[in-house]
Order: structure tokens, then C-alpha cells, then sequence
């Protein structure tokens, strides 16, 4: 009796001629799909670009490093809105990456009891269910209130340092921070934990069998296996941060005047183009989609760089 191979049988059944449209078929339709949304970025992108042509044709790179923006005079910088940009979502992950990443541990490793693990992923996905407006208002009502004597009290105490050098009266830098980092918690922490639960239980095995400590296999086994998905997560949160309105521009103060101080009022891209456009009208417009651009920008290094680290990282593990 002949003794046929898998790869004889495979080749031995011929498939009918339905299961082969029905491939093809859907082999176009995800082309089609994925071709519609480069498109829509495409179409985007040359949106943007067409509104800002007279403002790019008239400030060129000064507008990135210019903070005046008066539209009477139909003179326009960004300066202000990029610094706060950047600074507001690069601090607010420095806070919120070991909180997040923290949490992520205490949950899946077993470190605390099961029904508090349970409370905790719990209200880590109401945090994230919750609408920025409402987030906003708690900031302005709760949060900016129990936060100024101390934000008054760093003043006081290294006032002589730049970022604190002026004094805290209400809506400013500090806050918008806060508050962004309570929007981006839930992101790291809830893909922090996914990565965590997918490295295999093998590794913890062989860590623990070779004598090392709990912290010590989940500092030197377990994070490094998952680094590259936290890192994903990491980056995607400051993507939010970067593009975060509603919260921002409600607590952030929205003053176009520059101040390295995080204790004074500042704004944001988004923010910026939240207030002001909807009562633009002539060069104005172009330069808020000139603005809109340098954001598209900030995003797209954001994007790059996280593929960039998660390919490393991926990498060196593996």
C-alpha cells in the first residue's frame, strides 16, 4: 500500500472553483479596505497642505520658532503651542509610564489579592470610559483647587529654577499635565498588562527555577520579554497626549504668551486650533492649518520612532 505524504495529499486535492473566487475575493476586498484608509491619509495630508500654502509661503521655519501671534497684524507663530505640546505630553508620560507599567505588574503577577486585582483592571476601564469633557471640568472644579497650594509651595521653593518660576494662579501648564496623565494611565496600563500576560509562563518557570527572587524574575525575565509591546503602548499613549483637545484646553489656560514656567497659563496645538477656529476667517485659517501641519508632523516622528523601538526591542529579545 502506497504511503502518502502530507504535502502529496495537499497537492492530490484540487479545490473547486467557489473556494478560489471566494479567496480572491477577499483577497481584493482587503486590498481595497487598506488602500481607502491611505486615501483618507492622503486626503487628509493634501487638505492641510492646500490650507496652509500662504501661511508656509509667508512665515517658512519662522513659524515653528516664533511665539507672536497676533491676527489683527496677521503675524503668527507656533512656538508657544509646540513648546506646550511637547512638554505637556513628554512630562506627562515621565508620570504616568511607571504608574501605568507598575499597575500593569501588581495585576498580573499576582502580588496583591484576586479581588483586589479585580478592582483595580475594573476601574482602569471605567478611567478609560470616561468623556474628556468630563475630565475637564473635574480638573477645573476639583483637581487645579487642591493642587495650587502646592504648586504654590514649589514656586516658593525653587522659584529660582525656570520651569517654576512664576506663581500658580489656576489654569496653567502643570495642570493640563495631570490631567494627561490621568487620560493616558489607562492606555499604558491596560496594554502593559496584555503584554505581560502573553509572555509565556515558561520563562517565570525557568526564573524561579534557577533561584532567583520574584522581583528578580520580573525585572530581568518578565519585562524584558514584554518590553516591546509595552513600549508600543507607551508611544501610542504619548500619540493621545500629543492630540488630546477638550481636556487640555479647558485647564491649560490658553495664553499664547511664551513662559518656560510649567506654573503658568500656555496652550497646545490642539488646543489652539480648538479655540480659535471655529472664528478664523482669512490668513488666520491658513496659518491654524499651518499649525495643524507642524501636529501631523510631531505625530508622524512619534509613530516612526515607536516602530523604530518596538522593531529594537523586538529584536534584542526575541
Amino acid at each position: 500500500m502506497p504511503v502518502f505524504e502530507p504535502n502529496d495529499l495537499f497537492a492530490l486535492r484540487r479545490r473547486p472553483p467557489q473556494e478560489k473566487l471566494v479567496d480572491q475575493g477577499f483577497r481584493q476586498l482587503s486590498i481595497a479596505l487598506a488602500s481607502i484608509v491611505g486615501l483618507v491619509l492622503v486626503g487628509i495630508l493634501l487638505t492641510v497642505l492646500t490650507g496652509a500654502h500662504q501661511a508656509i509661503g509667508a512665515f517658512g521655519l519662522r513659524f515653528i520658532t516664533t511665539s507672536d501671534w497676533d491676527p489683527i497684524g496677521n503675524q503668527y507663530g507656533a512656538f508657544t503651542a509646540i513648546y506646550g505640546t511637547i512638554v505637556t505630553s513628554i512630562l506627562a508620560l515621565v508620570i504616568a509610564v511607571p504608574l501605568g507599567v507598575g499597575t500593569a505588574i501588581f495585576i498580573t503577577e499576582n502580588l496583591i489579592p484576586l479581588w483586589l486585582r479585580q478592582a483595580l483592571g475594573l476601574m482602569v476601564e471605567l478611567l478609560a470610559a470616561i468623556p474628556s469633557v468630563v475630565l475637564g471640568l473635574w480638573a477645573i472644579f476639583v483637581m487645579e483647587p487642591f493642587l495650587r497650594p502646592l504648586l504654590e509651595a514649589l514656586h516658593v521653593l525653587l522659584g529660582w529654577i525656570p520651569l517654576f518660576s512664576t506663581t500658580a494662579q489656576g489654569p496653567g501648564v502643570a495642570p493640563a499635565i495631570l490631567i494627561l496623565v490621568v487620560m493616558i494611565l489607562p492606555i499604558i496600563t491596560a496594554i502593559s498588562r496584555d503584554s505581560l500576560q502573553q509572555v509565556p509562563p515558561e520563562l517565570r518557570q525557568a526564573a524561579y527555577g534557577v533561584g532567583t527572587t520574584r522581583w528578580g524574575a520580573i525585572l530581568r525575565v518578565i519585562l524584558p520579554a514584554a518590553v516591546s509591546g509595552i513600549t508600543g503602548g507607551v508611544m501610542l499613549a504619548l500619540g493621545r497626549a500629543m492630540g488630546e483637545t477638550m481636556a487640555v484646553t479647558m485647564i491649560i489656560g490658553n495664553s499664547n504668551n511664551f513662559s518656560w514656567s510649567l506654573l503658568a497659563p500656555g496652550n497646545t496645538i490642539s488646543s489652539m486650533l480648538a479655540n480659535q477656529f471655529g472664528e478664523a476667517d482669512g490668513f488666520q485659517v491658513s496659518a491654524l492649518m499651518y499649525a495643524a501641519l507642524v501636529l501631523m508632523v510631531l505625530t508622524l516622528v512619534v509613530n516612526i520612532l515607536a516602530q523604530w523601538i518596538v522593531r529594537r526591542w523586538s529584536l534584542k529579545y526575541s
